[in-house]
C-alpha cells in the first residue's frame, strides 16, 4: 500500500482535495520560476545571437508545459492520492513530456534550417546560382529527413512507455520481430523516399529551380519534400514525382552544370536561300535582343533532302526561361525575314520535267503526210449495208 502523507487538522478534507492542491501549488511554482528562468537565459544570451534568442522564443511554450510536467510528477509523489490514479497520470505526463521533447527537437531544426536559407536566399537571385541552389537544396532534404527521424524516435519512446504496447515500439525502432517486420513492409514506401532523398541530398542529381523534362513535360523543381519532388511545369501545372524516381530513371537536367543554357531553333528552307544573309540576319537579331548573353550565336546547314535545307540557328541566355523566350523571339524573326526579303526561300513543291518525244507519239499517235494517200478503208461489209440504208441509194449487186 501507498504511504499518504498526514497533516494534523486537515483529516476532514478528502484526500482528493489536498492531492489537487499540492499539484496546484507546484504548477504555479514551475510557472514562476519558467518566468524567472526565461528571463536570466535572454540576458545572458543577450541581443546578437540570432539563433539562440529565436530558438528561446520558439520553445518557451513547450520549455514551460514540461517544466509544468515535471513539477506536477514531483507533486504526485506527495499527494494523498490512490496509486492507480497516480500511476495513470504520470504515465500520461511522461508520454507528453516525450512528444514535448520532440516537439521541441523539430522547432529547433526548423528554426535552422530558417536561419540557413535566409542567409542562401540572398546569393540566389544571380543567375549562376549553382551553389546557393545546391545548399538550399541539401538543407531541404536534410531537414525534413531529421524531422521524420525525431518524430518516429518520439513516438517509438511514447510507445515504449505504455507496457500493452511497448513491444511495437521496440519494433519500431529496432525493427526486429513479427510486428517489427510488419511495420517495416508497410513504411516500406517511407522509408525507400527517405533513403532516397539522402542519396539526392549527397549526389544532387536534381537542385530547386533547376529546369527538367520529366516523363516527357519540361518545368523547374519548386519543391524537394522528404518523399516527392514538385516540378512547376511550363503552363503552371504541377507534376508531383517520388524522390526514388530520380534514383532509379533517366531524365533531362537542363541546369545541372551551369544555369546558362544554348537554345536551338530549326528552320526549313529551300535551296535557293541565302544562307550568309540568314546568318547575318541572324547575328542581328541576337544582338538586339536583351535575351542573349553575348556568348554564342551561329547558323549551320544541319541537313539536307531532296526537296529542302535544314537550318539550325544557335543562341545562348543566362537561364533556361530566357533560353526559351530568345527561341522563340528568333524563329519568328526569321521567318519574318525570310517573308520580306527572300519569299524564293520557303519550301516550295516543284513539278518540272520535259516530255519526251517517244511519250508524245503514244500519247499522239503518228503525224500523217498531206501527199500521201489516203488509207484504205477498213470498214465491214456490214457497215457500208448500213451507210446505204441511211442514204437511201441501194448499192448494185
Amino acid at each position: 500500500m501507498r504511504d499518504f502523507i498526514t497533516i494534523e487538522g486537515l483529516g476532514w478534507i478528502p484526500s482528493w482535495v489536498i492531492g489537487a492542491a499540492i499539484i496546484l501549488i507546484a504548477v504555479l511554482l514551475a510557472l514562476a520560476f519558467h518566468s524567472l528562468l526565461l528571463r536570466l537565459a535572454r540576458r545572458w544570451i543577450g541581443p546578437d545571437r540570432q539563433f539562440l534568442n529565436m530558438l528561446l522564443l520558439r520553445t518557451a511554450g513547450p520549455s514551460r508545459l514540461g517544466l509544468v510536467i515535471v513539477a506536477a510528477s514531483v507533486a504526485l509523489r506527495i499527494a494523498p492520492l490512490e496509486y492507480r490514479i497516480v500511476s495513470a497520470i504520470t504515465q500520461i505526463l511522461t508520454i507528453v513530456f516525450i512528444l514535448l521533447l520532440g516537439w521541441a527537437a523539430v522547432t529547433a531544426i526548423r528554426l535552422a534550417t530558417d536561419l540557413y536559407l535566409g542567409r542562401l536566399r540572398s546569393r540566389s537571385d544571380v543567375d549562376d546560382n549553382l551553389l546557393a541552389r545546391g545548399q538550399i537544396t541539401q538543407t531541404r532534404i536534410l531537414s525534413r529527413t531529421a524531422t521524420v527521424v525525431v518524430m518516429l524516435i518520439s513516438f517509438a519512446a511514447a510507445l515504449m512507455t505504455i507496457e500493452p504496447v511497448r513491444q511495437y515500439g521496440v519494433s519500431l525502432l529496432a525493427a526486429g520481430g513479427a510486428a517489427g517486420l510488419v511495420v517495416g513492409l508497410a513504411a516500406q514506401p517511407l522509408l525507400s523516399n527517405i533513403i532516397a532523398g539522402l542519396q539526392l541530398a549527397v549526389t544532387q542529381p536534381i537542385r530547386i529551380d533547376d529546369a527538367v523534362i520529366v516523363e516527357g513535360e519540361w518545368g523547374t523543381v519548386e519543391e524537394i519534400t522528404s518523399t516527392y519532388v514538385v516540378i512547376k511545369i511550363w503552363d503552371w501545372r504541377r507534376l508531383v514525382v517520388p524522390l526514388k524516381y530520380f534514383m532509379e530513371r533517366p531524365f533531362q537536367n537542363w541546369t545541372r552544370e551551369t544555369a546558362s543554357l544554348i537554345g536551338s531553333v530549326m528552320l526549313y528552307v529551300d535551296y535557293r536561300a541565302p544562307v550568309a544573309a540568314i546568318r547575318e540576319e541572324l547575328q542581328r537579331i541576337a544582338e538586339a535582343s536583351r535575351l542573349w548573353d553575348r556568348n554564342v550565336v551561329g547558323l549551320q546547314v544541319l541537313e539536307v533532302s531532296e526537296r529542302t535545307m535544314q537550318l539550325r540557328a544557335l543562341v545562348s541566355a543566362r537561364n533556361a526561361g530566357m533560353a526559351f523566350d530568345l527561341r522563340c523571339e528568333v524563329r519568328e524573326r526569321l521567318i519574318d525575314f525570310l517573308q520580306r526579303e527572300h519569299r524564293d526561300a520557303l519550301p516550295v513543291q516543284r513539278q518540272e520535267g520535259l516530255v519526251s518525244a517517244d511519250v508524245a507519239l503514244r500519247r499522239d499517235g503518228p503525224i500523217e503526210d498531206a501527199t500521201s494517200p489516203p488509207a484504205a478503208s477498213q470498214e465491214s461489209p456490214a457497215a457500208d449495208d448500213r451507210r446505204d440504208l441511211r442514204s437511201g441509194e441501194r448499192r448494185p449487186a
